[in-house]
């Protein structure tokens, strides 16, 4: 018996899909899904005990993160992009 993974595999797409998926959006969406996938690789970034700045820099990104998932979630629900 074959049993189905639990969790989807991110399988890469081709350049020329992308630019087409990114073709039928507006570009302030396109612009922020790059927001919020830069914020979320630096929220990532950050472990262990921080210091006051690396705190204030982490809250820097999710703020950052929290800005471009408003604008992602206003265009699809499913869009916004989780730390």
């Amino acid at each position: 018996m074959i049993t189905s993974p639990s969790r989807l595999v991110p399988v890469p797409i081709p350049d020329s899909v992308a630019a087409m998926i990114g073709a039928c959006l507006p570009l302030h969406v396109l612009q922020a899904e790059v927001d919020a996938d830069c914020a979320a690789r630096e929220v990532y970034s950050f472990r262990g005990p921080l210091c006051a700045e690396d705190r204030a820099d982490r809250e820097h990104a999710l703020a950052a993160l929290a800005r471009a998932n408003k604008i992602l979630a206003k265009h699809h629900p499913q869009l916004p992009v989780t730390p």
